[in-house]
């Protein structure tokens, strides 16, 4: 092998490139590039600024939540991880200065992900991409979405929908319903009318009506609580039923929504059964104590007790369920367990996974999967 040659193989590349350049040059060696650079199962971060330290929160259950970050410069700091394939990981960074401890964003990572708290970097693996059927199409059709309030006997209170009706809605037709907890914050952070519309127009699902409802306090309301069930079958369903022209059958209706929302969309079609053929339960919160404790907060404990007695006694509760979870969740294990159980009962019951966390971006990337298998359109329905 020639000289020439052995000195091409012998000459870092990527990562280990960037990182042999910080070292030489210091932050003018970082200035252009977006982080995390991603090479393979590789993930290289990088932050800038006065520190004494700096370290990466993530949210992998499992995993130590916070990982240093080494000086690699005068104050340029370099971290190497490695990363899944299909891995979609949010963080933050942790700064120390003298002391002093603040969580932000990464400063050179464009890539962002919003929730009720707030906002999260994002880092992903080679192979993750975000869904196409997520994003804003302005050639196809679109839905809208009605503001409605329900003043509700069972709280004592008004309530606020938005109720997304599909294109070309008319009261001549009749559609399934979809009842989504947390909706509007699915409306929010899932893209969710977004969503439907897209996939209404490529004739994967069927075109559904989505009654996004949320709860003042939902801790309480959707920890298997018998006046929430009262509240959705009673009031919320007989005010959809008068003013939109729904189909009637329970294969034609779904409760919807993840974590304690798919709690209480599992407890309501469990104490009233045959109302809800249908049920979409994403990341669900299904903490059971009959194999050790559950270590979690109080407001686990009516949930826990409400599982623990499904578990014994485990009535179908639906004919289809759709079960979601991220391998990246402390729920991973219960919401595996539900699948076994779920099964057992009779139901027809499909889980995904997915190389994420407890997180509305995961939500929203298993929503195609969910919605086309709960409700196919012309499409899917040539292959079922």
């Amino acid at each position: 092998m020639s000289d020439a040659i052995m000195d091409e193989a012998s000459t870092p590349s990527g990562i280990d490139a960037l990182r042999a350049d910080i070292s030489a040059r210091g932050a003018a060696a970082v200035a252009g590039v977006e982080f995390p650079v991603v090479e393979g199962a590789r993930a290289f971060f990088c932050y800038v600024g006065v520190a004494d330290e700096v370290e990466l929160h993530h949210w992998i259950f499992g995993l130590e939540s916070a990982v240093p970050f080494h000086r690699t410069a005068r104050d340029v700091w370099t971290l190497e991880i490695e990363i899944q394939e299909s891995a979609r990981v949010e963080y933050k960074l942790c700064v120390s200065v003298e002391g002093q401890h603040r969580l932000l964003e990464d400063p050179l990572n464009p890539s962002h992900a919003r929730d009720p708290f707030g906002a999260n970097s994002v880092a992903t693996g080679p192979a993750y991409s975000a869904p196409w059927w997520a994003l804003e199409d302005r050639a196809k059709r679109r839905g809208q979405v009605l503001e409605r309030q329900l003043r509700s006997r069972v709280f004592g209170d008004v309530r606020p929908l938005s109720i997304y009706l599909p294109p070309r809605y008319r009261e001549t037709r009749r559609h399934p319903l979809i009842v989504c907890h947390d909706g509007l914050d699915y409306l929010a952070f899932t893209n969710l009318a977004r969503v439907l519309d897209n996939l209404i127009d490529r004739q994967e699902i069927s075109p559904v009506i989505v009654c996004c409802t949320q709860s003042p306090n939902r801790t309480e309301e959707y920890a298997a609580c018998e006046k929430h069930v009262e509240f959705l079958c009673d009031e919320l369903l007989e005010l959809m039923q008068d003013e939109f022209s729904l189909r009637d059958g329970p294969d034609d209706r779904c409760l919807m929504g993840a974590s304690f929302g798919a709690v209480a969309s599992l407890h309501a079609a469990v104490e009233r059964p045959g109302v809800f053929g249908r049920l979409f339960l994403q990341s669900g919160s299904f903490a059971f104590t009959d194999i050790g404790p559950h270590d979690r907060p109080p407001v686990f404990d009516p949930v826990v007790n409400f599982v623990n007695g499904f578990r014994k006694n485990p009535t179908r509760p639906a004919e289809r369920v759709f079960l979601s979870c991220g391998t990246y969740e402390s729920l991973i294990v219960y919401n595996r367990s539900m699948l076994l159980l779920l099964r057992g009962s009779g139901a027809d019951v499909m889980l995904v996974e997915a190389q994420d966390g407890h997180n509305w971006e995961n939500w929203r990337d298993q929503l195609r999967a969910g919605l086309t298998w709960l409700f196919p359109g012309p499409l899917w329905m040539v292959y079922e």
